[in-house]
């Protein structure tokens, strides 16, 4: 069974250095990794930091059966831009992941068996490749899984409003939860902050009105909350903590690559939820969304090896 991974690829531009990054792309490459069938599908330009893209999906090993490529639109690039409080991230407009095509898309689905298809809301910016997406999900049975990420200047609410009727499960951070709370459920972040029994119930009320499986708040290094369909609610926060943080950038996307991941290997929910909280902690004691060195996944693989 195969991940689908739907949106963009881009590269971080720091001026000094280039790293290539993207929701999305950041997921399906942990997913090879761990050598779980993943079909990104993204498109890129003929420039130089499509070549960049190109040597990632090479490193990984990962099939190319969904890059498509652009002639005119350039490769997606976020410039990062130096100021007095640190890096302010600028998304350019425009750029080639905004407009995959259809029938390419289709037909690197067809070649798969599907069990989830991953997407967010940046890639939905632009009609063509918002188009593209809603096309993949009427065509198949997957699971579709939603990761917010909310991106200032990126997005609108009725194009998340589409998204959460579109998803079964939804991943959100704690900002992206007080922006839903403030739509759907008329609780805005200048009220009195909420007890555990309204957050439950407000979150219930989300996961009815979406008709979610699922809504899964990430919470930092406090770790994760489920809310599940059935009333369930499973909350990890003894989580083992890595002995030093550098960033944040990518654990959100490392802890969905855990949980699609434990879903296909098919581990209790309880383990994948804890898996997913303890990879996206020690992503947080290396700089990057992605490690230099695929070594860093050895001790993963062969830890959860046999189940």
């Amino acid at each position: 069974m195969t991940t689908v991974v739907y949106g963009e690829a881009l590269v971080d531009d720091f001026l000094s250095e280039q790293a290539v990054g993207g929701a999305p792309f950041n997921v399906a490459r942990h997913l090879a990794a761990f050598m779980s069938p993943q079909l990104a599908i993204t498109r890129i330009g003929d420039d130089r930091n499509g070549a960049i893209v190109r040597a990632e999906f090479e490193r990984f090993a990962m099939s190319d059966a969904g890059l498509q490529f652009d002639p005119i639109e350039e490769t997606g690039r976020v410039v990062a831009e130096r100021n007095v409080r640190g890096h302010r991230f600028v998304i350019l407009p425009g750029q080639a992941y905004d407009y995959i095509n259809p029938e390419q898309a289709l037909g690197a689905l067809e070649s798969v068996e599907a069990s989830a298809i991953y997407f967010g809301t940046l890639a939905q910016r632009c009609p063509r490749s918002r188009d593209t997406l809603y096309a993949l999900l009427d065509a198949s049975n997957a699971t579709r899984y939603l990761d917010l990420n909310l991106r200032e200047g990126q997005f609108d609410e009725r194009c998340v409003f589409h998204s959460l009727h579109a998803a079964d499960i939804v991943k959100v951070n704690e900002e992206e939860l007080q922006s839903l709370f403030a739509w759907y459920v008329d609780i805005h972040p200048t009220a009195p902050p909420l007890d555990g029994d309204e957050v439950r119930a407000a979150c219930a009320v989300l996961v009815q009105m979406f008709g979610l499986e699922a809504l899964i708040v990430t919470l930092g290094h406090r770790g994760s909350v489920y809310f599940g369909a059935d009333g369930a609610v499973i909350v990890h926060r003894d989580n083992p903590l890595p002995p030093f943080v550098i960033d944040s950038v990518g654990a959100g996307d490392a802890f969905s690559a855990l949980f699609l991941l434990g879903r296909v290997r098919g581990w209790a929910l309880e383990t994948t939820l804890a898996r997913a909280n303890e990879f996206a902690g020690a992503l947080c004691a290396i700089p990057g969304a992605i490690p230099r060195s695929l070594g860093f996944y050895d001790k993963w693989v062969a830890r959860w090896r046999s189940g």
